[in-house]
């Protein structure tokens, strides 16, 4: 039993020390980050997103994610666009816990004169705290011979529980533009490039810079339906995940001031599952729902139950009054 306790407990600190970053199946909707230059980059003034997921919650103890983040366009320069993102993760029975808060620059730049092609670069800068709470764990001092007993002594020393660090980032996107139904984006990103120090103890282990390489876009079927497909690729270290998938759009209403969509799809991610989404446009609202469905190695322990992921996002748009011009009359008239 104490041999069993300790390889656990050395998995904990190793998967701890080594974790990669957080990852989501709805990756088009949250776009701060999976990239800076997504800064800004939308049809209006403010634009509100949060993400939530919960997953291996049939394994073990759940793992849980939340994301918040805020974008926007410069008021003045409308080619500049900022943001803030913070998220909150979760893992294992030691809570290890990871927040950051990251901020978020980009600017447009128009390669044609009728903006049909753009490129919009951007950088990102974030505040990473991770720590792990030891009084949740199971030490081998602890147990008595015959049974666990909290109350004693674990008969350990660490030197800390918290880390803090810096990281940097840098991303581009390029876009064409026909028009609302007919356009695609495609952009790249590189994370964590100060490589900070994560590790606990002594020894510096530096986090791996994440590469991303994504594409989305929208192609019009017929006149209700559309066709919005998305690929993604993600490298941290050894760690590879790529994404890859469609969802189909129909349009329910879009006159006279009134927007209601529908959207549901099918993704694969490499050698671990197979997710469902499903979505909806009200108005300036979007709800968007996803399931995974695993078929990893862990499938024994997990039963083909992956994760619940839920993304909504709300832009705001400015009252703009008219400019009204009063022309005067001649007196002769």
């Amino acid at each position: 039993m104490n041999r069993v306790l300790h390889l656990g407990i050395c998995l904990l600190l190793a998967s701890a020390a080594y974790a990669q970053d957080i990852h989501w199946s709805q990756f088009n909707d949250n776009p701060i980050f999976q990239n800076p230059g997504n800064a800004g980059h939308f049809n209006g003034d403010v634009r509100l997103v949060a993400n939530y997921r919960d997953q291996w919650r049939s394994v073990t103890v759940p793992f849980t994610t939340l994301s918040l983040s805020v974008d926007a366009n410069n008021y003045r320069h409308k080619n500049l666009g900022y943001g803030l993102l913070f998220f909150h993760d979760v893992v294992g029975d030691g809570q290890f816990r990871t927040v950051e808060v990251q901020g978020n620059v980009s600017y447009l730049l128009k390669l044609s004169a009728d903006s049909t092609h753009s490129f919009r670069p951007g950088i990102n800068v974030g505040l990473n705290h991770r720590q792990i709470n030891f009084d949740q764990l199971y030490f081998d001092n602890q147990y008595n011979g015959v049974l666990y007993d909290p109350s004693l002594p674990t008969n350990e020393t660490f030197q800390t529980d918290r880390k803090n660090n810096i990281s940097v980032g840098v991303g581009g996107v390029y876009q064409y533009y026909k028009n609302d139904r007919f356009n695609f984006i495609i952009g790249a990103g590189a994370f964590n490039l100060n490589r900070p120090n994560q590790g606990f103890y002594q020894t510096v282990i530096e986090r791996d810079i994440r590469t991303t390489i994504f594409g989305r876009g929208i192609y019009k079927l017929n006149y209700d339906w559309d066709l919005v497909p998305g690929i993604q690729l993600s490298v941290q270290g050894k760690y590879r995940e790529f994404n890859i998938g469609s969802s189909v759009k129909y349009t329910l209403i879009n006159r006279l001031g009134q927007y209601r969509a529908l959207y549901g799809g099918l993704w694969y991610r490499n050698r671990d599952a197979a997710f469902i989404s499903f979505g909806m446009d009200y108005q300036s609202w979007f709800v968007g729902l996803s399931y995974d469905i695993n078929f990893s190695k862990l499938v024994p322990a997990s039963r083909a139950r992956g994760g619940f992921e839920i993304a909504v996002r709300y832009i705001l748009h400015r009252f703009k009054p008219k400019k009204i011009v009063h022309r005067i009359c001649p007196d002769y008239i």
